[in-house]
């Protein structure tokens, strides 16, 4: 790709941009939200169409303009939020789009589409009942599924957009399998990712964007992680977990004896003035903890008190009423609502506080709104930007300001900087802290443990649905943490 320039309105997406993709190379493509990254990716799969620049496909131009075109052309990309249709089985997702038929009336080959589908999966090394509905699948194997529909089509590049987001530690070993493979098999990789510790595990090279310009392209032998991060934010980060001290003030939120079909013995509180990290491997517990303080999900026993007095809540309403707060794991579609607004988004959890009678105030609305897009620095035209084309920064940025607004006392963050680059993350933890100094009540979730070191005051770690133990000052370590985690299984 040569001088690849895209203008929106008012927004240079990009700015002669280039990038060399070579034969059995992992090429990572880094940068903040909003550098770029997915711009130049979409305009490479035809999604979007370039203003200027050149693209050429064994040295020879070629014109994209279309999905159809790039695939065509040996392209296929792998986006983080799956394209895939739930209802369809993984052999008819694999062969989406390119259906081997029976005859002239196109009716479809099935035997035909699980032996392609079957092949693409030997190929990975995967196994995956063919028949089953994607929707019935893990994230892992709907990623597997993902990839066997882009090599099924017999792909000379593969986009893949933080593939690990989702994936534990296991999984994405497994995924790193498949792309060494893949490599070997002559497949160039154009990889991104916010996860800087993985692109040093698998990248051959590495470009950065920022602000859709470039910024270099180095072997990823010439890198580390401090360099990275300087061309990505343009600054050094002194401090990438800024931490503020612990003054523990009033008991906020108090957990006793609590047992659900996934919990038991639950206990635990939580004081203003600290931030309380909550570690476990995937499965232990900790999103479920979080779904029954905010009435999403039932306890069978035991209490929960806020500020002293013991509340029942009915669902999340209940909870949202009384000053509870989750940002949930997965923003995109539970924490956001993708077709409206940022106005629209933020307003929507205390709406009431804006009725004259049953009429909204949208003078109202709009000083909220542009308020916090003001003091989270969202970056958005403006707040009536739909919440589906902001970065997923801005969007986490979104999902904070909605609960900002109904006056929460305790804030729930579940995997806050999942998807987020290292700028935007250091941004969150500031919020964090700030929430933390104006006395709310802040409860981390975090699978990335240097982040849930680094901002948390005290930690408590769950496993296998029990809390297996407690820690503060300089006990929380990483192998304290682990050995804890794995004591249930």
């Amino acid at each position: 790709m040569k001088n690849i320039s895209k203008t929106y309105p008012g927004v240079k997406a990009l700015e002669n941009v280039s990038l060399e993709l070579k034969t059995g190379e992992v090429h990572c493509l880094v940068g903040e939200n909003g550098a770029g990254k997915s711009t130049l990716m979409k305009v490479l799969s035809g999604a979007i169409s370039k203003d200027s620049g050149q693209i050429l496909i064994d040295d020879i131009e070629v014109q994209i303009n279309s999905p159809y075109d790039s695939q065509k052309l040996g392209i296929g990309m792998i986006y983080q939020d799956f394209r895939l249709v739930p209802e369809l089985s993984a052999a008819e997702n694999i062969v989406l789009g390119n259906e081997p038929v029976l005859n002239r009336f196109s009716f479809i080959n099935k035997s035909k589409a699980n032996q392609i589908a079957a092949n693409a999966l030997v190929q990975l090394g995967e196994t995956i009942d063919l028949d089953n509905p994607v929707k019935k699948l893990s994230v892992a194997q709907r990623q597997m599924v993902e990839i066997a529909k882009a090599i099924s089509k017999k792909i000379k590049i593969l986009v893949m957009d933080e593939p690990t987001a989702s994936l534990t530690k296991t999984e994405t070993e497994k995924l790193f399998a498949v792309i060494k493979k893949l490599k070997n098999d002559g497949v160039g990789i154009i990889y991104i990712s916010h996860r800087l510790e993985e692109i040093f595990l698998i990248a051959d090279r590495i470009t950065i964007l920022r602000d859709g310009k470039l910024i270099n392209t180095c072997p990823a032998a010439e890198a580390d992680r401090n360099k990275l991060i300087k061309w990505m934010v343009g600054r050094e980060l002194e401090n990438e977990y800024p931490r503020i001290e612990s003054k523990p003030g009033r008991e906020v939120l108090r957990v006793q004896n609590l047992n659900s079909d996934r919990l038991k013995k639950i206990n635990f509180s939580l004081s203003t003035g600290e931030v309380l990290g909550l570690a476990g491997l995937v499965g232990a517990g900790r999103s479920d903890l979080a779904n029954i303080i905010f009435g999403a999900d039932k306890k069978s026993s035991g209490k929960i008190f806020l500020e002293g007095e013991e509340v029942n809540f009915k669902d999340p309403r209940d909870a949202i009423d009384n000053g509870i707060a989750l940002l949930t794991e997965d923003r995109n579609l539970y924490g956001l609502i993708m077709q409206m607004s940022i106005r629209e988004n933020i307003s929507i959890s205390n709406l009431i506080s804006l009725l004259k009678g049953p009429f909204i105030q949208y003078k109202q609305e709009n000083k909220v709104a542009n308020e916090y897009l003001d003091k989270l620095k969202i970056k958005a035209p403006s707040i009536e930007t739909k919440v589906e084309s902001l970065s997923g920064g801005n969007r986490q940025k979104v999902v904070l300001a909605r609960w900002l607004f109904t006056n929460a006392k305790v804030i729930i963050f579940d995997e806050p900087t999942v998807g987020i680059d290292v700028g935007v993350k250091f941004e969150i933890y500031n919020l964090i802290n700030r929430l933390v100094e104006e006395g709310i009540g802040v409860i981390v979730i975090s699978s990335d443990m240097p982040e849930l070191i680094g901002i948390s005051h005290r930690i408590i770690v769950m496993s296998n649905g029990e809390i297996s133990g407690e820690l503060t000052g300089d006990k929380i370590q990483q192998e304290n943490i682990m050995e804890l985690a794995v004591s249930n299984l």
